[in-house]
């Protein structure tokens, strides 16, 4: 399938409720960096935190790498940076809680030890939930991909169902090759200004905060529009 054909296939899914989408407990939320989480599923996080079943939250990697040639925000500052503006964001969200896993920006783990152990800590954080959520594994960027094998693993271990939000995936240009898959859309109407909020909480990522990079990384206002509309996209 090309990628004009899974876009307009996303805009039609089936529309569902947030607990047919992820049951009526907690979901785990697998976000491969501090904004996906804002981005992709800010809807399904508010909206489970408003019903009281706020989600757990775990960012994959410690995102030092949005901003490689600024001085006055080395990796380890700008680490603690994007964790702040993760819990800000949560905050606005209704959720009080995050695990932050530190594997490294840009070069998250596929396979391997390190891998197994982050599987494990996961394993044990999804303990009374629901569902895990993740990015999707057709996201164009490597960690995305290393968070969806991950999930799924978790996924499998702890015998929960798995569903995937895209992100960059808007962003793939008509013609490339995406997986196939099917999935139902999350009304998020009501809780779109909380979602909003949440996104600007991450204001390094704006271009807001770090000003001696100008090579650094910075939310395109395409994604921006495709991620702040009335639902948001969840795929199995």
């Amino acid at each position: 399938m090309n990628a004009a054909r899974a876009h307009a296939r996303w805009r039609s899914l089936p529309f569902a409720s947030l607990s047919q989408i992820v049951g009526h407990g907690a979901p785990l939320i697998l976000a491969p960096h501090q904004d996906d989480e804002s981005l992709g599923c800010g809807g399904l996080i508010a909206a489970c935190a408003a019903r009281g079943t706020p989600p757990v939250v775990a960012f994959l990697t410690d995102g030092a790498l949005s901003h490689p040639g600024s001085r006055s925000h080395p990796p380890a500052s700008l680490s603690r940076l994007r964790a702040r503006e993760a819990r800000v964001a949560l905050h606005r969200l209704g959720v009080g809680r995050a695990v932050f896993l530190n594997a490294p920006d840009g070069a998250a783990p596929m396979a391997g030890d390190v891998f197994n152990a982050l599987r494990a800590t996961l394993v044990r954080l999804a303990r009374g939930c629901t569902a895990v959520v993740t990015a999707w594994r057709g996201d164009p960027h490597c960690d995305h991909v290393a968070a969806a094998r991950l999930a799924a693993d978790v996924a499998a271990h702890a015998r929960l169902p798995l569903l995937s939000y895209p992100v960059w995936g808007w962003e793939l240009p008509d013609q490339a090759t995406v997986p196939a898959s099917s999935g139902r859309r999350l009304l998020v109407t009501a809780r779109l200004g909380a979602k909003r909020r949440a996104i600007a909480a991450h204001a390094s990522q704006h271009g807001r905060v770090i000003q001696d990079d100008p090579t650094g990384f910075r939310l395109p206002a395409s994604l921006l529009a495709a991620l702040t509309g009335p639902y948001e996209v969840y795929l199995r």
